[in-house]
């Protein structure tokens, strides 16, 4: 122990009663842990709590550490580690902020030669301001049968690309839209998307193209599917401006709540609040890629082109931005359970489901178990085993096999 020496003083370096111990440190640098007043006469700076103090003019004849006795404190150490830390957290936010800036204005991708097809054969239609994209296609002479499709979330129209051929075949009109906040229509935010908007709008279609007295026959897929048992709620209620409906298809759609497992992002952006709209822009192609792809069979995964046109549309009109809001048809599903499982049970009209057995999102047996207690007078028709929740691209030829099948039954 030793008081502050002479040679100290004589570099200007005044301090009050404190004994300190020297030790090494580096020439023209001493550091005071103690909160002392510790001044320095020739242009000395003082820095933090442990008052690390440099100069240019400071002279000390050796290198040396200024530390209090034991007695003042053990444990006193410089604050090095945590200044580390902060400048390390300001570096990292000064590259991420930017980026993040950047991401999020980030364009929508350009539509593949394939989607570009898709979308000069479509036209749209307003529907209380809002434009309204869907195909309309002549198929097969003689007939007079319309079929409509319904599509699924979070996808588009384009799901039913696969089959649409083969349907002009068998049928004299095929019809498909893209629902409100999906594909190329018009994705208004914010707004309240509900299934009840939804089944207005295929009505308007179907008004639109001078269909009302038209018998019409719907396919429908996942969200489609709730849609659909709106419009044959209101058609077996006789509403006006209903559907006059010849038939029905199903296929892997959220029907039950008892038995439907949304998938965990689904979760969180219906329930979400504001974390939802911090997660509808974070959202990006990687994480889509793999949300997609696990209700996709093992053998039967989009190729890279299929999952950036799933994508594509998506992105269509900031649709990613939309997603949280028409998630809301998931809590829909369970407050509106007895109006649309009732339509379900309680109606006469030819009713068929095609199920993909492997679907994460209404397992096996669980699903196709209910669907069967519940819904009596419907047949049903279960895809190979390793088709799963998108059964009309996963296998679109015994998809097209099972409805042809359920056309020509009645």
């Amino acid at each position: 122990m030793v008081k502050l020496d002479k040679r100290l003083q004589n570099a200007g370096i005044r301090q009050s009663e404190t004994s300190f111990t020297v030790l090494p440190l580096s020439a023209n640098r001493c550091f005071f842990p103690l909160r002392r007043n510790v001044s320095c006469s020739n242009g000395a700076g003082i820095q933090g709590e442990g008052l690390l103090v440099t100069g240019r003019n400071i002279s000390v004849p050796e290198r040396c550490c200024v530390t209090p006795d034991l007695s003042q404190g053990r444990n006193a150490s410089p604050p090095t580690a945590e200044l580390k830390m902060k400048e390390w957290w300001i570096h990292v936010g000064l590259i991420c902020i930017p980026l993040v800036a950047v991401y999020l204005h980030i364009p929508p991708p350009q539509l593949s030669p394939a989607l570009q097809k898709w979308h000069s054969a479509g036209q749209v239609f307003h529907f209380r301001g809002t434009k309204v994209f869907y195909r309309d296609s002549y198929g097969a002479l003689g007939s007079s049968d319309v079929v409509i499709l319904l599509h699924g979330f979070p996808t588009s129209s384009y799901d039913w690309n696969k089959i649409w051929e083969p349907l002009t075949q068998r049928f004299h009109r095929v019809i498909a839209l893209d629902f409100l906040g999906f594909g190329f229509s018009d994705k208004p935010r914010p707004h309240r998307y509900s299934i009840f908007e939804q089944a207005s709008v295929v009505e308007a279609l179907v008004a639109h193209l001078g269909l009302s007295n038209q018998r019409v026959n719907l396919v429908s897929h996942d969200y489609g599917d709730t849609v659909a048992l709106e419009l044959l709620y209101r058609s077996d209620q006789n509403r006006t401006g209903h559907l006059t409906l010849n038939s029905l298809c199903l296929s892997n759609g959220g029907l039950f709540p008892e038995t439907h497992h949304p998938r965990l992002l689904q979760t969180l952006l219906k329930d979400s609040g504001i974390l939802a709209l911090v997660l509808t822009r974070l959202t990006n192609y990687m994480i889509f890629q793999k949300g997609i792809g696990d209700v996709f069979g093992p053998y039967t995964q989009p190729t890279d082109a299929e999952f950036w046109d799933m994508w594509t549309g998506l992105r269509f009109n900031d649709g990613n931005l939309v997603l949280d809001s028409i998630l809301q048809f998931i809590n829909q599903r369970f407050q509106h359970r007895e109006r649309w499982v009732g339509a379900l049970t309680s109606t006469f009209i030819p009713l068929h489901m095609i199920y993909g057995p492997l679907d994460p999102v209404n397992p096996h047996p669980q699903f196709i178990r209910r669907y069967q207690q519940l819904v009596q007078r419907s047949t049903f028709t279960i895809l190979d085993e390793h088709i799963s929740h998108y059964p009309q691209l996963e296998d679109p030829t015994g998809f097209l096999n099972a409805y042809f099948n359920f056309i020509h039954s009645f």
